[in-house]
Protein backbone atom coordinates (compact mmCIF):
# COMPACT_ATOMS: atom_id res chain seq x y z
CA UNK A 1 0.00 0.00 0.00
CA UNK A 2 3.01 2.37 0.44
CA UNK A 3 4.33 1.71 -2.69
CA UNK A 4 1.45 2.20 -4.05
CA UNK A 5 1.12 5.89 -2.42
CA UNK A 6 4.68 6.62 -3.52
CA UNK A 7 4.21 5.80 -6.89
CA UNK A 8 0.84 7.60 -6.96
CA UNK A 9 2.63 10.33 -5.34
CA UNK A 10 4.91 10.53 -8.48
CA UNK A 11 2.09 10.39 -10.92
CA UNK A 12 0.78 13.48 -9.58
CA UNK A 13 3.92 15.38 -10.38
CA UNK A 14 3.67 15.13 -13.64
CA UNK A 15 2.18 18.24 -15.47
CA UNK A 16 -0.75 18.00 -17.91
CA UNK A 17 1.57 19.65 -20.53
CA UNK A 18 4.41 17.76 -19.67
CA UNK A 19 5.04 15.58 -23.07
CA UNK A 20 8.52 14.19 -22.31
CA UNK A 21 7.24 12.48 -18.72
CA UNK A 22 4.03 11.57 -20.82
CA UNK A 23 6.02 9.66 -23.48
CA UNK A 24 8.07 7.72 -20.59
CA UNK A 25 4.89 6.76 -18.98
CA UNK A 26 3.22 5.84 -21.97
CA UNK A 27 6.79 3.88 -23.42
CA UNK A 28 6.65 2.06 -19.62
CA UNK A 29 3.08 0.69 -20.40
CA UNK A 30 3.62 -0.33 -23.92
CA UNK A 31 6.62 -2.21 -23.48
CA UNK A 32 5.39 -3.75 -20.13
CA UNK A 33 2.21 -5.03 -22.61
CA UNK A 34 4.56 -6.53 -24.95
CA UNK A 35 6.48 -8.24 -22.79
CA UNK A 36 3.26 -9.79 -21.82
CA UNK A 37 2.36 -10.58 -25.06
CA UNK A 38 5.40 -12.02 -25.92
CA UNK A 39 5.96 -14.54 -22.82
CA UNK A 40 2.41 -15.50 -22.64
CA UNK A 41 2.79 -16.28 -26.05
CA UNK A 42 5.72 -18.61 -25.69
CA UNK A 43 3.53 -21.51 -25.19
CA UNK A 44 2.60 -22.05 -28.57
CA UNK A 45 6.09 -21.89 -30.81
CA UNK A 46 8.30 -25.25 -30.59
CA UNK A 47 12.09 -24.67 -29.69
CA UNK A 48 13.28 -23.48 -31.97
CA UNK A 49 11.98 -20.48 -32.37
CA UNK A 50 10.41 -19.69 -27.96
CA UNK A 51 14.21 -18.82 -27.98
CA UNK A 52 13.71 -15.72 -30.19
CA UNK A 53 10.02 -15.02 -29.00
CA UNK A 54 11.50 -14.70 -24.81
CA UNK A 55 14.37 -12.72 -26.35
CA UNK A 56 12.23 -10.20 -27.95
CA UNK A 57 9.85 -10.37 -24.46
CA UNK A 58 13.22 -10.01 -22.46
CA UNK A 59 13.62 -6.78 -24.50
CA UNK A 60 10.36 -5.20 -24.21
CA UNK A 61 10.79 -5.97 -20.26
CA UNK A 62 13.97 -5.13 -19.69
CA UNK A 63 13.26 -1.33 -21.28
CA UNK A 64 9.92 -1.47 -19.49
CA UNK A 65 11.63 -1.45 -16.05
CA UNK A 66 14.21 1.23 -16.96
CA UNK A 67 11.49 3.31 -18.05
CA UNK A 68 9.51 3.11 -14.88
CA UNK A 69 13.04 4.81 -13.07
CA UNK A 70 13.32 7.44 -16.12
CA UNK A 71 9.81 8.66 -15.67
CA UNK A 72 10.55 9.04 -12.11
CA UNK A 73 13.60 10.73 -12.68
CA UNK A 74 11.96 13.19 -15.21
CA UNK A 75 9.58 13.74 -12.72
CA UNK A 76 12.01 14.36 -9.55
CA UNK A 77 14.93 16.52 -11.60
CA UNK A 78 13.52 17.58 -14.81
CA UNK A 79 16.60 16.68 -16.63
CA UNK A 80 16.98 14.03 -19.38
CA UNK A 81 17.59 10.34 -17.24
CA UNK A 82 20.89 9.89 -19.90
CA UNK A 83 22.13 7.53 -17.19
CA UNK A 84 19.57 4.82 -17.19
CA UNK A 85 18.92 5.24 -21.01
CA UNK A 86 22.65 3.96 -21.52
CA UNK A 87 22.19 1.34 -19.34
CA UNK A 88 18.84 0.35 -21.03
CA UNK A 89 20.81 0.39 -24.37
CA UNK A 90 23.78 -2.13 -23.26
CA UNK A 91 21.63 -4.32 -22.53
CA UNK A 92 18.40 -4.70 -24.96
CA UNK A 93 20.66 -3.59 -27.92
CA UNK A 94 23.31 -6.57 -28.23
CA UNK A 95 19.93 -8.46 -27.58
CA UNK A 96 18.76 -6.63 -30.92
CA UNK A 97 21.82 -7.92 -32.55
CA UNK A 98 20.72 -11.38 -31.16
CA UNK A 99 18.12 -11.46 -33.02
CA UNK A 100 19.38 -11.35 -36.22
CA UNK A 101 21.93 -14.71 -35.36
CA UNK A 102 18.97 -16.50 -34.07
CA UNK A 103 16.94 -16.19 -37.04
CA UNK A 104 19.83 -16.76 -39.47
CA UNK A 105 20.73 -20.13 -37.47
CA UNK A 106 18.93 -21.91 -39.87
CA UNK A 107 20.82 -20.86 -42.54
CA UNK A 108 24.12 -21.43 -40.96
CA UNK A 109 25.05 -18.58 -38.87
CA UNK A 110 27.69 -19.11 -36.67
CA UNK A 111 28.72 -17.33 -32.99
CA UNK A 112 31.77 -15.30 -34.45
CA UNK A 113 28.95 -13.03 -36.12
CA UNK A 114 26.90 -13.19 -33.30
CA UNK A 115 29.87 -11.71 -31.41
CA UNK A 116 30.69 -9.55 -34.06
CA UNK A 117 27.52 -7.83 -33.81
CA UNK A 118 27.54 -7.49 -30.16
CA UNK A 119 31.26 -5.92 -30.03
CA UNK A 120 29.94 -3.57 -32.51
CA UNK A 121 27.10 -2.69 -30.28
CA UNK A 122 29.07 -2.35 -26.89
CA UNK A 123 31.42 -0.26 -28.50
CA UNK A 124 28.36 2.12 -30.07
CA UNK A 125 26.72 2.74 -26.71
CA UNK A 126 30.29 3.09 -24.81
CA UNK A 127 31.89 5.27 -26.66
CA UNK A 128 28.54 7.09 -27.03
CA UNK A 129 28.29 7.06 -23.54
CA UNK A 130 31.95 8.46 -23.20
CA UNK A 131 31.22 11.96 -25.15
CA UNK A 132 27.61 12.49 -23.73
CA UNK A 133 28.50 11.96 -19.94
CA UNK A 134 32.61 11.58 -19.38
CA UNK A 135 34.93 13.43 -21.76
CA UNK A 136 32.02 15.69 -23.25
CA UNK A 137 35.26 18.32 -24.29
CA UNK A 138 35.70 15.98 -26.85
CA UNK A 139 32.02 14.79 -27.66
CA UNK A 140 32.65 14.83 -31.61
CA UNK A 141 35.83 12.18 -31.72
CA UNK A 142 33.80 9.91 -29.24
CA UNK A 143 30.68 10.44 -31.38
CA UNK A 144 32.32 9.88 -34.64
CA UNK A 145 33.74 6.52 -33.08
CA UNK A 146 30.48 5.75 -32.05
CA UNK A 147 29.12 6.10 -35.09
CA UNK A 148 31.68 3.72 -37.11
CA UNK A 149 30.47 0.74 -34.99
CA UNK A 150 26.60 1.91 -36.26
CA UNK A 151 27.32 1.57 -39.50
CA UNK A 152 29.51 -0.89 -39.21
CA UNK A 153 26.31 -2.80 -37.83
CA UNK A 154 24.45 -1.53 -40.57
CA UNK A 155 27.00 -2.91 -43.51
CA UNK A 156 27.19 -6.44 -41.52
CA UNK A 157 23.67 -6.83 -41.80
CA UNK A 158 22.70 -5.27 -45.23
CA UNK A 159 25.82 -5.98 -47.13
CA UNK A 160 27.78 -8.54 -44.94
CA UNK A 161 27.37 -11.84 -43.89
CA UNK A 162 24.20 -11.58 -41.88
CA UNK A 163 23.16 -10.11 -45.22
CA UNK A 164 24.69 -13.48 -47.73
CA UNK A 165 22.98 -15.73 -44.73
CA UNK A 166 19.40 -14.16 -44.94
CA UNK A 167 19.77 -14.52 -48.79
CA UNK A 168 20.70 -18.34 -48.94
CA UNK A 169 18.28 -18.79 -46.29
CA UNK A 170 15.31 -16.80 -48.58
CA UNK A 171 11.43 -17.10 -47.93
CA UNK A 172 10.22 -15.50 -44.90
CA UNK A 173 13.64 -15.93 -43.17
CA UNK A 174 14.66 -12.97 -45.83
CA UNK A 175 11.77 -10.98 -45.73
CA UNK A 176 11.99 -10.27 -41.65
CA UNK A 177 15.62 -9.81 -42.04
CA UNK A 178 15.21 -7.35 -43.96
CA UNK A 179 12.54 -5.34 -42.27
CA UNK A 180 15.21 -5.52 -38.83
CA UNK A 181 17.42 -4.23 -41.31
CA UNK A 182 15.25 -1.28 -41.65
CA UNK A 183 15.10 -1.18 -38.45
CA UNK A 184 18.15 -0.63 -37.76
CA UNK A 185 19.11 1.80 -40.68
CA UNK A 186 15.87 4.48 -40.45
CA UNK A 187 14.70 3.54 -36.55
CA UNK A 188 17.89 3.99 -35.04
CA UNK A 189 19.19 7.09 -37.31
CA UNK A 190 17.61 9.42 -34.79
CA UNK A 191 20.19 8.05 -31.73
CA UNK A 192 22.71 9.69 -33.44
CA UNK A 193 20.88 13.19 -34.31
CA UNK A 194 19.61 12.73 -30.38
CA UNK A 195 23.57 12.43 -29.48
CA UNK A 196 24.52 15.45 -31.94
CA UNK A 197 21.78 17.81 -30.11
CA UNK A 198 22.82 17.06 -26.94
CA UNK A 199 26.58 17.50 -27.06
CA UNK A 200 29.22 20.23 -28.41
CA UNK A 201 30.90 19.76 -31.43
CA UNK A 202 31.42 21.07 -35.19
CA UNK A 203 27.99 19.85 -36.46
CA UNK A 204 26.36 22.37 -33.54
CA UNK A 205 26.24 24.83 -36.56
CA UNK A 206 23.74 22.94 -38.67
CA UNK A 207 22.10 20.64 -35.87
CA UNK A 208 20.27 22.81 -32.96
CA UNK A 209 20.82 21.84 -29.48
CA UNK A 210 17.93 20.75 -27.30
CA UNK A 211 15.99 18.14 -25.84
CA UNK A 212 14.48 15.07 -27.88
CA UNK A 213 13.34 12.80 -25.29
CA UNK A 214 10.41 12.39 -26.64
CA UNK A 215 11.99 11.33 -29.57
CA UNK A 216 13.90 9.17 -28.40
CA UNK A 217 11.00 7.28 -26.25
CA UNK A 218 9.14 6.93 -29.30
CA UNK A 219 11.66 5.78 -31.03
CA UNK A 220 12.74 3.10 -28.42
CA UNK A 221 9.38 1.77 -27.97
CA UNK A 222 8.59 1.68 -32.06
CA UNK A 223 12.03 -0.03 -32.48
CA UNK A 224 11.80 -2.72 -29.59
CA UNK A 225 8.13 -3.83 -29.88
CA UNK A 226 8.67 -3.67 -33.77
CA UNK A 227 11.94 -5.52 -33.38
CA UNK A 228 9.99 -8.36 -31.13
CA UNK A 229 6.60 -8.48 -33.66
CA UNK A 230 8.73 -8.85 -36.79
CA UNK A 231 10.12 -11.88 -34.85
CA UNK A 232 6.48 -12.97 -33.52
CA UNK A 233 5.27 -13.46 -37.14
CA UNK A 234 8.02 -14.80 -38.66
CA UNK A 235 7.80 -17.44 -35.91
CA UNK A 236 4.04 -17.85 -36.24
CA UNK A 237 4.03 -18.42 -40.13
CA UNK A 238 7.20 -21.22 -39.65
CA UNK A 239 5.19 -22.66 -36.49
CA UNK A 240 2.09 -23.12 -39.15
CA UNK A 241 4.17 -24.58 -41.64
Amino acid sequence: MTNFMFISALVGKLSPTDYVGFTFFVGCMAMMAASAFFFLSLSQFDRKWRTSVLVSGLITFIAAVHYFYMRDYWASFGESPTFFRYVDWVLTVPLMCLEFYLILKVAGAKQSLLWKMIIYSIVMLVTGYFGEVVFTDSAALWGFISGLAYFAIVYEIWLGEASKLAASAGGEIQKAHKILCWFVLVGWSIYPLGYMMGTTGWYNGFIPAGNIDVVYNIADAINKIGFGLVIYSLAVKYQKD
